[in-house]
């Protein structure tokens, strides 16, 4: 695990305050979407459905700082959308570091080099680029040609000028063992990004595409081979290891969704940001009156195929906490990533 340590610190310490304040439900991350437009059309991707008069949309900035404050979150991934697209997503990212919050504003990374300028690199800031997979694989997945080497000319100039810059990969069941292992040898030894987070894909209900998206058992045999070979350590995945565990199939986990709520331009999203079970205005509101109980794999026919971290990636963190075993591991790849 990559996560820097002063980061670790800060998320070890806010989960130790949940726990002495008896919250059994309580914000890991926001997902915070300022806006649904966006200028790409991935196949997998069921945001940009939306009619024209919503994608027009654009959260106000103090709308969209006020929700995570609101909800007390360590860390906030700002998505959409597109996010640069926002003519004041500077100003959000700016006022949310200003808070101390740990913000990943995910990128295509399409008008990153023309927009960098905006921002300031900072232990607290740090650009999340889409990356799906070597140039044609990537360029197939987005469905635009060139996007793969702007996003590579974009992570190189945004590491040149001290940014932290963090990757995000989406994996469908047309990839392979090997194909994974291609490209985050790719993000990790040759553009040598700081994080690469990944997941299998998940069903957008409005996802133009609905073919190629893994089942558990998929998903589960694909990453065991991935990471075979000592790549799971070797790489600088931002996942906790119970988490990747979950991944091969090693464990299982309950979802705990709440713990990555989403905010959207419709307020905040039940019960996830894959899936619209309405909207309420606050945070309160979400944890209070929505019924967790009945989401999840064996629950919710939609939650069958879903190992999302979005689910998964709190319940892993929330048992590395409960084990003085699994911390100190937590620990150690921690240190391990932070020497490389």
């Amino acid at each position: 695990m990559a996560m820097p340590l002063r980061q670790s610190i800060k998320v070890a310490t806010y989960l130790a305050e949940q726990k002495l304040r008896r919250r059994d439900k309580f914000p890991l991350i926001v997902e915070l979407e300022p806006l649904f437009a966006c200028n790409l059309k991935c196949e997998g991707c069921g945001k940009i459905q939306h009619p024209a008069g919503v994608l027009k949309q654009r959260m106000p900035v103090a709308q969209a700082v006020g929700a995570v404050l609101e909800s007390g979150a360590p860390m906030v991934s700002i998505a959409g959308g597109e996010p640069l697209m926002h003519p004041q997503i500077d100003e959000i990212v700016r006022q949310l570091v200003a808070k101390r919050k740990y913000v990943f504003l995910c990128t295509n990374a399409m008008l990153l080099r023309k927009k960098m300028d905006k921002f300031t690199p900072s232990p607290y800031f740090a650009f999340a680029v889409h990356i799906d997979g070597l140039r044609e694989r990537h360029d197939e997945s987005v469905a635009k040609e060139g996007v793969f080497d702007e996003a590579v000319a974009a992570i190189k100039e945004a590491k040149r000028r001290g940014f932290r810059v963090t990757t995000n990969s989406t994996f469908f069941n047309t990839d392979t063992p090997q194909t994974i292992i291609e490209v985050l040898n790719f993000l990790n030894d040759d553009l040598q990004v700081d994080e690469m987070m990944i997941s299998p894909a998940y069903a957008y209900e409005k996802a133009p595409d609905q073919e190629h998206f893994l089942g558990v058992e998929q998903t589960r045999e694909l990453f065991k081979k991935a990471f075979a070979g000592g790549n799971r350590r070797r790489w600088r995945l931002n996942h906790s290891p119970l988490f990747l565990d979950f991944l091969e199939g090693k464990v299982d986990f309950p979802c705990t969704a709440w713990a990555i709520p989403n905010y959207s331009l419709f307020g905040w999203q039940r019960p996830c940001y894959l899936m619209s079970d309405g909207y309420v205005p606050t945070y309160r509101e979400l944890i209070e009156e929505t019924d967790w109980d009945k989401y999840g794999r064996g629950k919710d026919p939609r939650c069958d195929n879903c190992m999302a971290h979005c689910g998964y990636e709190p319940t892993a963190v929330l048992a590395t906490m409960g084990s003085l075993k699994e911390s100190l591991r937590a620990m150690r790849e921690t240190v391990s990533g932070n020497r490389e």
